[in-house]
This record gives structure tokens, sequence and C-alpha cells, in this order.
């Protein structure tokens, strides 16, 4: 009996040790594939929307001027639509 526990035991160390193995593989891998993401990130940060950024503020300022403008067209529209017969 003792020397079955004693087998028993010595065979759940060594699934855990399997499966802490198993786990230890696929971060590692994950750590890689995340490694090699953040590069192409890079890389298209860097490459492509920097060179974008200029008109990004032009269209961003656009909007700004819009925006700054719709308080007074909302508030013409209340008017024309008070006096419009119903």
């Amino acid at each position: 009996m003792v020397a079955l526990s004693i087998l028993l035991a010595v065979v759940v160390i060594a699934v855990l040790a399997g499966a802490l193995l198993e786990v230890r593989r696929s971060l590692h891998a994950s750590a890689t594939g995340l490694a090699t993401l953040a590069g192409a990130l890079e890389t298209v940060e860097s490459e492509h929307l920097r060179t974008l950024e200029p008109s990004v503020k032009a269209i961003n300022a656009q909007f700004d001027t819009i925006l700054s403008a719709l308080p007074g067209i909302g508030a013409k529209a209340a008017v024309v639509a008070e006096r419009r017969p119903r």
C-alpha cells in the first residue's frame, strides 16, 4: 500500500511537471509572437502613420471650425422653426 502511494505521488508529480513544461513552451511561443507583432506595429507607425499626422491635424482643424459653427446654426434654425406656420 505504501509503495502504491509513493508510485501515485511520483506519477502525479511527473504529470504536473509535464503540464508545467507545456505551459512554459506555450508562453515562450506567445512571447515570440508578441515580439514580432510589436516590431511590425513599430514599422507601421514609423513608416505610415507618422506621415499622416499633418493631414489628420488639418482635418481635425476643419472639424473644430465646423463644430464651433453648429451652435449658431442651431440657434438660427430654432428661430426659423418658430416663425414657420404650423
